[in-house]
């Protein structure tokens, strides 16, 4: 099955693929120690959600061209559309990995359906997984085995809402658990925010601005091997502000700069700094200021 794509569209495909029984369409808690089937050298396009805890050692998944960060006692989580690679020399024939998998079906309509777009740890790459501690893996461990009583409960009006509850409760610990991580990591953060920040006044006082346009979250965050999402929720976590708004107010600290220190006109300015078109820039400029480029200028 080598370099094989796979398609996860559903609960039964995985299990069908790893030797497991499907005891439920839409969700299924997942132990890779009672796998009769063994995958290797394959891609698989998810059309789940999916979180995954190794215990064991040896396993490996790629995303892109790139290992995950996915070593014993660390999660990783893939979303729909995703692409992920097993591949490893050496093939353990059940890894001790746990995990959940739920369909997007599933949680439709419901409050965590709404808001999922918090996790944003679904859209991480490969050198982001979370690393957990003893007791952070026994209430990950804990959380699943709720959502496995439920899911072999007899099936009425509340099961839906029951499953989705509970597999909020361990989306809210991933979030709290990221949080520790991003603290532990303080030294490694602040280096990225020092880098960010090199790498936006590079690409401001090198005129790349007004080649290419304004610069984007993903392109800083490709700067510093990260994912755009694990980027942003870094810069967030750091200084407060979402990266986006830090790259606005580079822009209108420079703005002030120009405007002060240079005879240029506001619209020679707005091209300078990457704007396609000079309004787009004034009504940057007033929205953080409180006035106009030209009233800036004229009052100081």
């Amino acid at each position: 099955m080598e370099n094989e794509i796979i398609q996860l569209d559903s609960i039964d495909a995985y299990n069908r693929l790893y030797g497991l029984t499907t005891s439920h369409p839409l969700a299924a808690v997942i132990d890779l120690t009672k796998a009769s089937g063994t995958v290797n050298h394959v891609r698989m396009n998810y059309g789940l959600y999916a979180l995954f805890l190794k215990q064991g050692v040896n396993c490996t998944l790629k995303y892109g061209r790139r290992n995950y960060d996915y070593q014993e006692g660390t999660v990783v989580c893939f979303a729909p559309g995703q692409l992920v690679g097993v591949d490893s020399e050496q093939v353990e024939l059940r890894p001790e990995v746990y995990g959940l998998l739920f369909h997007p079906d599933l949680i439709h309509g419901t409050a965590l359906g709404r808001k999922m777009d918090r996790y944003t740890f679904f859209s991480y790459a490969q050198n982001e997984a979370l690393h957990l501690s003893l007791k952070e893996r026994a209430l990950f461990m804990d959380c699943l085995n709720k959502i496995q009583a439920e899911l072999e409960y007899p099936v009425d009006r509340h099961s839906r809402e029951l499953l989705s509850v509970n597999i909020e409760l361990l989306l809210e610990y991933c979030l709290r658990f990221y949080d520790r991580q991003f603290c532990t990591r303080e030294r490694v953060n602040s280096d990225i925010l020092d880098r960010f920040e090199a790498a936006l006044n590079d690409y401001f006082r090198s005129g790349e601005a007004g080649v290419s346009g304004l610069p984007s979250v993903r392109y800083f965050a490709e700067k510093a091997c990260l994912s755009p999402g694990y980027f942003g929720d870094l810069v967030k976590k750091e200084t407060g502000k979402t990266a986006q708004e830090y790259i606005q107010l580079k822009i209108v600290d420079l703005s002030k700069e120009y405007l002060l220190g240079t005879g240029q006109t506001v619209g020679q300015i707005a091209y300078t700094l990457g704007f396609q078109y000079p309004q787009h820039f004034i009504r940057l400029f007033k929205k953080q200021v409180g006035c106009t480029p030209n009233e800036f200028r004229t009052r100081n």
